[in-house]
């Protein structure tokens, strides 16, 4: 029952029930990515995607940012778009985590102020 409230009410556990009856009757399953977020888009031309976990616009590939933005790319014709041996794989934003970036290798450098706050 707690849920079934969760999917009715909250748009932050993944998608709500109105996104899910959208998705039914409106939707047309255009792919999925590599973190198995799915994407649909309407007869008008509508698109959106369901995320598969966390909501998370940084998740998004850049191959399918460009899709959803309505950019030309080649997505629309193959869906397993081959990357170069150079081309890292997408990592969603780090902000705040243990794997953030930090300029200086130890930690402790990189969180001393380099000012003096006023009095």
């Amino acid at each position: 029952m707690l849920t079934l409230l969760k999917k009715i009410f909250t748009w932050w556990n993944r998608d709500t029930l109105g996104t899910k009856i959208k998705t039914i009757l409106y939707g047309k399953f255009v792919g999925k990515d590599n973190f198995g977020n799915k994407y649909y888009e309407s007869k008008s031309g509508k698109r959106w995607v369901i995320y598969s976990n966390e909501i998370d616009a940084s998740k998004i590939p850049v191959e399918w940012f460009s899709w959803m933005h309505f950019m030309q790319n080649k997505i629309e014709n193959n869906h397993d778009l081959k990357k170069y041996q150079w081309q890292k794989p997408h990592q969603s934003n780090q902000t705040g985590t243990e794997s953030a970036y930090y300029p200086n290798k130890n930690k402790k450098d990189a969180i001393q102020k380099k000012y003096k706050s006023w009095k």
